[in-house]
């Protein structure tokens, strides 16, 4: 435990030194009753994993709504929305 402090650059007295004694132990408890849990080896399981995505395709026609833009916007350039130069 003194190492432990040591490391950590603490100083301890040993109340405190007794307190995380047990704090430790019941830590070091716990990971062995983990350890010791069974597990299934998962790497050995056999799961499909299948993509489901849609198709690569146009979500609308292009260029079906570039006139109705275009008609709303304050200044337009050969198709495109004219804008202020910011740089």
């Amino acid at each position: 435990m003194e190492k432990l402090a040591e490391l950590a650059r603490i100083e301890i007295n040993d109340e405190e030194k007794n307190e995380l004694l047990g704090d430790l132990q019941a830590i070091l408890g716990y990971v062995e009753q983990v350890n010791k849990a069974s597990t299934v080896n998962q790497v050995n399981q056999a799961i499909e994993h299948v993509n489901i995505m849609r198709e690569d395709k146009e979500p609308h026609e292009t260029g079906i709504y570039t006139d109705k833009i275009l008609a709303e916007v304050p200044e337009s350039q050969d198709g495109y929305v004219k804008v202020k130069k910011i740089l």
